[in-house]
Parts: C-alpha cells; structure tokens; sequence
C-alpha cells in the first residue's frame, strides 16, 4: 500500500472512532410525552411555561410581578410540582389577574412562542421509559403498587398508604410489587399483574405509548385501584383518566379546616363487595368534592358522604361551594370493557390507612379488582 493508501485508510479509522466517542454525547430524542409537541397556551402545563424563558417572559409582560407572589410549591420546574398539574389560566387568578386579565391576551403572546428540541426535551424530561423486572409468581394475587407522581407528592400519605398495601399483601398472600417507573405500563410487564394500584399518584405520569399500554390492559381484563390523590388533580391532560377511568373530576376540598370528621354510609351491592363493611362509620379526612356523582358517568358507589356531618365549604381556590348535596359519593366501582376499577377518595391523612374500616375497604376493592374476566363485573 503507497502513502496515500495508508493516508485514506488511516483517516477512515479516525473518523469512525470520531463517531463512536460522539455517539453517546448526542442529546437522546424526547420520549413520547403528551404535551411534547404541543404548543405554549394558558391552558397547557403550567410547568412548561415555566421551563421557557421566552414563555415566563410573556406572562410576566402581561402580569408584571405575578409570579413573585406564586409560593414555590406552585413556581417550581421540578417534578414533582403543583405547576405540573395546574395551567396558566387557572394560576392567573392566585397571581393576581383575575378577572381583570384578558386570558385570549396572553394565550395569542404564548402561541406565538415556536417549541424547540430543548423545549421538548424539558417537557419530557418528568417522564420515563424505564422497564423494570419483577420476579415471576404463580397462583397468587399479583399486585402492583404504582407510586410516581409529577405533580403533588405528600410523603407521609404516599408512605403510610405504602405500609399498609405491604401489610395486606402479607396478611392476604398476595405478590406485591413496588415501582415509581412510569415505563412498568407497559404490555410485557402488565401481562404479569391481576391488579394495578395508583398510590396518591398526582401530575400526568404516562407518556402517550404508555397510556395506550395501560389501557388496553385494564379493558382487556386488568383491575385498577386508585386512592386518594390519584383522583384530586385540579387538571388532567388525559381525559379517559378522569372521565371513564376514575368516573368523575375533582373540584376541590375543604380548607377551613382542611381535615374534618364525617360520617361514610355503605351502600348494599349485589356483588357483595361491601358485604362485610360497616354501615357507616365516622373518620376524620380530607373530603374530596367531585362536579357531579359518580353514578351519572356508570360508577357503581360502595360508599357515600353524608353532607351534614361536616362542613364542605368552598374551593380553596374560590369558586361555588363544594357541596354535592344528597348524593355524595366518595368510593365507587367501574366496569371497563372486560376490566375493573375502584376508585376510593379517602386516604389524606396517614392515620386513614390504620383504620380497620378503611383497611376492609381498601382489601376488598383489591380482592374484588382482581376477579378480571374471572367474574361478571356489576
């Protein structure tokens, strides 16, 4: 080989080796995620506007000063943040505005703003793809217990409601998995579970594969339990979340005071879930208020609130008052193609979880849950 030869052949192997130590420093492409693409508004993620210098810049041209009055759980770029499950036409309000403040304004200033590679990236950066492995187990219940959050995470329920699904877990037999990774929905992983758990989970935790995944795994037979928080979000970016899956939308709680005593009614129900429940009995919680009963969207109740053993009150965020009246539902049942959903909205306080009537509560949604295709679900 001449000179020239090992030349050209020397500079092919410099520039591979070029590429491979550049590879790993390119920048990963943005994950799925639902409001990637989207463009900046007053009724995305609040949270998005706040990862745009250019975005925060327009809403403070149109309301100078109001985010230095925002407390920072609201102000906050990492998940998990209030501003994930909140939008600037909602925060606008608390910042200041009001009514006073022309939202189409503002909306027109932020869609006017183009989305970049960096602004998806950041977008997608509280959301994950990681897949984890659980040990294989037979002829038991097989439960997992979901726990990610992106939006509102309160420690001390979230751990609380952790101890006391282990502990039924224990008592029952059943095969109990732990994971904060949004990527466990995922077909390869759900096909192991009879149940799903959502643990307090609060912001939008799935990114769009993800959600198909989960979805088609509770209407293909799948049992979902949802409590407490996995129902409160004061904004959802998924409507077959709130609409079909939990049944019903949450408009807020009471604030003064935040936790009351209240009386829970048990309701009858040919399927004997609540067969060996209470009546009624009386706890002190934070009470979740709902825009209408979960029975006009196909909810089956098991229990409900009676409304004159404490004080509703107002949203905390003003508004019209958070009382349902007569029909108060506050833990229901859903049939869901071949699968099935329980939803209870009790579980703020960590003290809910070592009472022996919500424990029943909470170990017969699971038990029931997990009938799948095995059972007529009513």
């Amino acid at each position: 080989m001449d000179m020239a030869g090992y030349f050209r052949c020397g500079l092919t192997v410099l520039t591979g080796s070029l590429a491979l130590l550049a590879a790993p420093l390119q920048a990963k492409a943005p994950l799925d995620c639902p409001m990637r693409d989207a463009p900046f508004s007053v009724d995305g993620p609040f949270i998005d506007m706040m990862l745009s210098d250019k975005a925060k810049a327009a809403f403070e041209a149109h309301m100078p000063g109001a985010l230095a009055k925002l407390p920072p759980i609201m102000a906050g770029t990492t998940a998990p943040s209030f501003g994930s499950i909140m939008t600037p036409r909602k925060l606008m309000g608390l910042a200041g505005g009001g009514a006073a403040m022309d939202a189409g304004q503002l909306d027109a200033a932020l869609r006017a703003i183009a989305v970049t590679d960096a602004d998806r990236a950041l977008r997608c950066a509280r959301y994950d793809d990681d897949r984890p492995a659980f040990p294989r187990s037979k002829g038991k219940l097989r439960v997992l217990l979901f726990e990610k959050m992106t939006g509102f995470r309160d420690t001390p329920s979230v751990e609380a409601a952790n101890a006391a699904f282990r502990g039924l877990a224990d008592r029952n037999g059943w095969a109990l998995s732990v994971t904060d990774k949004g990527g466990a929905m995922h077909r390869s992983v759900l096909e192991h579970f009879d149940v799903v758990i959502w643990n307090n989970v609060s912001g939008d935790v799935l990114t769009l594969t993800q959600r198909a995944a989960f979805r088609k795994w509770v209407e293909g037979g799948g049992g979902f339990v949802g409590v407490h928080g996995t129902g409160g979000d004061p904004v959802y970016f998924w409507d077959w979340y709130p609409d079909t899956l939990i049944g019903a939308r949450f408009i807020g709680h009471p604030s003064d005071p935040q936790f009351q005593d209240a009386r829970i009614q048990v309701e009858a129900r040919p399927d004997g879930l609540a067969a060996d429940l209470l009546p009624g009995w009386t706890m002190k919680d934070e009470w979740y208020s709902f825009e209408k009963s979960a029975r006009l969207s196909g909810g089956h109740v098991i229990a409900t609130l009676d409304e004159a053993s404490y004080v509703p009150g107002t949203n905390r965020f003003g508004g019209p008052s958070l009382s349902m009246g007569a029909d108060h539902p506050i833990a229901w049942t859903r049939c869901l193609g071949k699968g099935r959903s329980v939803y209870s909205a009790i579980g703020h306080r960590p003290e809910t979880y070592a009472d022996a009537n919500h424990l029943k509560l909470l170990q017969q949604a699971i038990i029931w849950a997990g009938k799948g295709k095995k059972v007529k679900c009513i």
